[in-house]
């Protein structure tokens, strides 16, 4: 079977930067994504000598930038808060593509199913201008999903008529959050795939996705877990079947696992990858 690059997220690994690049060029993996929003590579406040050094510790461990992580938190529903996130956004992109990579990973928040949604527009609006931008430098920003059906997203991207606002595809997040076949995604979404996150996770309760997200304010707290995130290979993606799918739709990006709660980050990322690896 053909092989699939595989990345890191960089934050995933919980260590310092420069420690964290020497285990992933240990553990075998060929790219990073490093987050654009805050940390090391904040847009904001980063300057050319970090970008500058950033890139020189890269080559020197053989790594590239898979794509950077421009989830900035709030999603793209406030219209009063969407002209800074936007132009944050951009500014993301313009880095993205200084430090060599055209992708930019970002929670865009909770498309309404019904396009009448006022909410719906908002985003819309805010989705077309930075799916204008990204086109004028053939880039994407790559939606992560999840948070609603691969149906619902790709009705949505459809509206935008362009390809500039793309797919990150998270199949972890779709089993977790709609229960939603990250085979079938796949499918559905294929002209729009762009990069992908290696995760696995287990549904544990039926939530209204805009309660998990923070799009709607609960009338009580939360206390009780709607999912849970788990190990590769311990959850409900369909590993084989999903890999299968991205091979018949022609995917060839990569695989960027990644690893936000447990005591190890570092052994479950290397089980990771050697779980990818079985089905190569």
């Amino acid at each position: 079977m053909s092989a699939f690059p595989i990345g890191v997220m960089l934050d995933s690994f919980r260590k310092p930067w420069t420690e964290a690049l020497d285990i992933a060029c240990e553990l075998g993996a060929s790219g990073i994504q490093a987050h654009g929003g805050h940390g090391l590579l904040a847009v904001k406040t980063v300057t050319p000598a970090v970008k500058k050094e950033f890139m020189a510790q890269m080559r020197d461990h053989g790594l590239v930038v898979s794509a950077i992580c421009g989830d900035l938190g709030k999603g793209f529903g406030n219209p009063e808060l969407n002209p800074e996130l936007i132009e944050t956004s951009k500014r993301i992109l313009d880095m993205a593509k200084e430090l060599g990579t055209d992708i930019v990973t970002t929670h865009i928040g909770v498309v309404p199913q019904d396009p009448a949604h006022p909410r719906y527009h908002i985003m819309q609006d805010a989705c077309g201008e930075l799916a204008e931008y990204a086109d004028s430098l053939n880039a994407h920003f790559a939606v992560e999903t999840g948070p609603e059906t691969a149906k619902v997203l790709c009705g949505f991207l459809d509206s935008l008529h362009s390809t500039g606002v793309s797919v990150n595809m998270d199949p972890a997040n779709l089993v977790m959050v709609t229960g939603d076949d990250p085979v079938r995604a796949v499918h559905t979404l294929k002209k729009y795939i762009v990069h992908t996150h290696a995760k696995d996770g287990r549904k544990l309760l039926d939530r209204n996705p805009e309660i998990i997200y923070h799009v709607i304010t609960p009338q009580e707290p939360v206390t009780d877990k709607a999912f849970i995130e788990v190990p590769l290979g311990a959850g409900s993606v369909p590993f084989k079947e999903y890999l299968d799918a991205l091979r018949e739709i022609g995917f060839n990006g990569f695989l960027t696992i990644e690893r936000e709660v447990g005591e190890n980050p570092v052994a479950d990322i290397r089980m990771a990858a050697n779980f990818l690896r079985k089905f190569f």
